[in-house]
């Protein structure tokens, strides 16, 4: 099978939507002020649509988000 332009529409198409999907994910976690970058963002959806609990994994996020906090608090006092 030869890809052709028409082959490769529906992945243009769903990459397109991911993008949008991304940018206003971006915008909302922005305006909740999260803290997470584009790339984490990206992550974290990917996990999500491969099936991870969000609970879990928003629990996880909080977890690293106050190690890295205290482990930079650590590092200021020395």
């Amino acid at each position: 099978m030869q890809l052709s332009e028409q082959n490769l529409q529906p992945f243009q198409t769903a990459d397109l939507q991911g993008t949008e999907a991304l940018d206003i994910a971006f915008e909302i976690s922005q305006i909740l002020d999260t803290g997470l970058d584009r790339k984490e963002l990206a992550i974290l959806i990917a996990l999500l649509e491969t099936g991870v609990n969000p609970e879990a994994l928003a629990a996880v996020v909080k977890e690293l988000k106050r190690e890295a906090a205290a482990l930079r608090a650590a590092e200021s006092d020395h």
